[in-house]
């Protein structure tokens, strides 16, 4: 009885996660391309990247900062912020954060 208990909470709480991420996960692979932010800064487009790795949901290095994309772009006033993540079971992720400006 004990056995059929755990595993049903779970299976609750893997249900419930999905619902709390703050945007679309898939449980078997994800990869994404959203938005973060826009701003009325144009002109030249430079773009720098920001990135960070997880491993096994475990351990997780990188700086996705938007301070290091733009030092990485050489930029110094934003126009937009893109990021971008790739997920394989959980095991390995990729996430990139893009800033462009001038």
């Amino acid at each position: 009885m004990k056995k059929i208990l755990y595993a049903g909470l779970l299976a609750g709480f893997g249900i419930m996660s999905g619902c709390a991420s703050p945007f679309p996960m898939g449980a078997l692979y994800t990869e994404l391309k959203l938005p973060v932010a826009a701003t009325a800064n144009g002109g030249e487009r430079k773009h720098g990247t920001a990135e960070c790795k997880s491993v096994l949901g475990l351990v997780a290095t990188g700086d996705c900062s938007i301070e290091t994309a733009k030092k990485n772009g050489g930029i110094s006033k934003v126009s937009t912020v893109d990021w971008e993540g790739k997920n394989v079971l959980g095991i390995f992720g990729e996430y990139k954060l893009h800033v462009y400006g001038e």
